[in-house]
């Protein structure tokens, strides 16, 4: 059986939001639709429908032409078992003492070695990705250097791997927040499912809105794996809500964005201790005064 992607580009997150609420509207209806900044930065916006049907192509043609988005691409998918397909290509993934694996290699956790179990359904936030990867091996090198913390946010956490790797070395209290109603459910699974119920608190929160995060700060350990723009809008609030010599990992940048972050953090009082590339992504370690 065939499935079918329409996908289009255009500027502007509000534009591109009210088309994908138009999307939604279309017949036949799209089973999923969804928003998607292509480059953090250029404000250059992807709207995408995943169709069970082949779509109107006038439809989308009056869609597109109605939002001055470029074109719908109209692509056929064939079907496949897709988590198999995930689970064949993202392989264990190992970070200093932190080994991340789906539940299908759980045979090849190597003895003494911290397991992250992370469903292969479960595709982002994996530690697959050179931003997650970053992350977890800034939190390896800082706990080799006999660093000590108590108190935990991931900020944007995804799967929440990374507020799991803290409470794997007994962070007294740790916090999973995520702008995404349906990451925080992922991320409130994945703590179940590695047996670290009443460890993790998951919640939802627009950056640092939520009460529950006012309520648990200041942290001395903040990940932040999300994307420039929102890094430089948050940078305020990181720095008001970290404690004294607290230490913010962020990532989710590309190479040359870091400077930008640095400097941005800089101001805020915050500044470099380390960073490292990954290919063309970048994790910063940064302490507060």
């Amino acid at each position: 059986m065939l499935t079918y992607t329409a996908l289009t580009t255009l500027p502007g997150k509000s534009q591109a939001d009210a088309l994908g609420e138009a999307l939604e509207e279309l017949e036949p209806a799209p089973t999923g639709v969804g928003v998607f900044e292509v480059e953090d930065g250029k404000e250059i916006w992807e709207v995408g429908g995943y169709f069970l049907e082949a779509p109107d192509d006038i439809a989308l043609a009056l869609l597109s032409a109605a939002y001055d988005a470029n074109p719908f691409v109209v692509s056929e998918v064939p079907d496949q078992d897709w988590v198999a397909k995930v689970r064949r290509e993202l392989p264990p993934v190992e970070a200093g003492r932190f080994f991340v694996y789906g539940g299908h290699d759980a045979e090849l956790l190597p003895a003494g070695r911290i397991g992250l179990l992370i469903e292969a359904a479960m595709a982002f936030g994996t530690g697959h990705h050179g931003t997650t990867l970053g992350c977890l091996r800034a939190f390896d090198r800082l706990l080799d250097q006999g660093r000590k913390f108590e108190n935990v946010l991931d900020l944007g956490c995804g799967t929440a791997v990374l507020a799991m790797a803290a409470a794997r070395m007994d962070v007294a209290s740790v916090m999973a927040s995520d702008i995404d109603p349906v990451a925080v459910e992922v991320a409130s699974v994945n703590v179940v499912a590695n047996d670290l119920v009443g460890r993790v608190d998951c919640v939802e929160s627009i950056g640092f809105d939520a009460p529950a995060l006012a309520q648990a700060a200041p942290f001395d350990l903040i990940f932040a794996n999300i994307l420039k723009g929102p890094l430089i809008d948050l940078a305020p609030a990181m720095a008001a809500h970290l404690a004294p010599c607290g230490i913010a990992i962020l990532s989710g940048l590309l190479v040359e964005q870091a400077d930008d972050i640095v400097a941005v953090y800089k101001t805020q009082g915050v500044t470099l201790v380390e960073r490292e590339d990954l290919g063309e992504w970048t994790a910063l370690t940064l302490s507060s005064a």
